[in-house]
């Protein structure tokens, strides 16, 4: 049994059993992983994968409790090979954060630049996404820190830390009509042009959720990905912006009007994730705990390495 026999487990199960994807994230041929599958399977004597002729449909049973133990196996092989990093250069080196951009934009700055002064020999990268790509980057060790979504909390190989709580809240150009009803209602915006966020970032379910339970239909005009981008066109009067609280700045956004919209729609939770079980640089630990105060270090290393549960997936190393 070696290392590329386990990695070709894990990718196997990666890549939804496609042995010709397999091959090229591995660098090697199909015939080669194949041959792979074929020794490790005559050397444990059981059948790995379920097949359909030379197709395979999935693991069998044993074949999913070797995922699992191969996933531990991979891991810490990758916390070896980080051991000289994590212990020799603790105040040098790169953090790179995958996130949306509302958080790069608006709650982060103050972070970064805290986190700039305790560790000044630390460059930071910063990639934008959405929390789909977001969590994708941090499962293939692209990121150290993830910051988005519910998604974070919802997958089982990350480790994830709330952030902050926010709010949707309405913007529309000063003096608009909407400003003067008290309160505004999911009815008002109905029979308005809107401007949102596009599907499946910054919370735009509960905006779908809200009209959906009233019964009543958005007439979303434009969706965008960029706060940014809608307060631009919200200030050419196009629509009605709905976006994050956060992404408002009075000082800055002059020509426009908040408008409270806590009483309709839920509060959003951001959530801070990094990847179960991996070994970290002390400014990664730090930078958790620069986010959110009310966490210790201690608190932080004890989520990521608590064991128990389901197995932790790690598709990296």
């Amino acid at each position: 049994m070696n290392f590329q026999q386990l990695k070709i487990i894990r990718e196997s199960a990666r890549c939804n059993y496609n042995l010709t994807e397999v091959s090229n994230m591995l660098f090697t041929s199909q015939s080669g992983v194949s041959r792979h599958i074929r020794e490790l399977e005559d050397e444990l004597g059981v059948e790995i994968f379920i097949r359909r002729g030379k197709r395979l449909l999935g693991l069998t049973e044993p074949g999913k409790e070797l995922l699992a133990v191969a996933e531990r196996i991979l891991n810490e092989a990758q916390n070896i090979r980080r051991l000289a990093d994590v212990f020799s250069k603790e105040d040098a080196g790169v953090l790179t954060i995958a996130t949306t951009h509302t958080q790069a934009r608006y709650s982060l700055p103050k972070v970064i630049k805290a986190f700039r002064a305790i560790y000044p020999g630390v460059r930071l990268e910063l990639h934008q996404g959405s929390p789909q790509e977001v969590l994708a980057m941090l499962l293939s060790g692209q990121a150290d820190v993830a910051i988005a979504s519910e998604k974070l909390m919802n997958d089982p190989a990350v480790a994830a830390f709330p952030y902050y709580r926010w709010h949707h809240a309405i913007v529309v150009p000063q003096g608009h009509p909407l400003t003067l009803q008290h309160p505004v209602t999911l009815q008002h915006l109905s029979e308005l042009p809107l401007i949102t966020y596009r599907q499946g970032i910054t919370g735009r379910s509960r905006l779908d959720e809200a009209f959906n339970r009233a019964a009543l239909t958005a007439d979303i005009v434009l969706s965008a990905q960029d706060s940014d981008v809608i307060k631009t066109y919200v200030e050419l009067g196009l629509g009605v912006g709905i976006l994050a609280d956060k992404a408002f700045e009075a000082g800055r956004d002059t020509g426009l009007q908040l408008i409270n919209a806590e009483h309709l729609f839920e509060a959003n939770t951001v959530w801070l994730g990094l990847k179960k079980s991996q070994l970290q640089r002390n400014y990664v630990w730090r930078f958790i705990e620069l986010c959110n105060p009310g966490l210790s270090v201690n608190e932080i290393k004890e989520k990521v390495f608590a064991t128990g549960g389901e197995p932790v997936i790690d598709y990296q190393i």
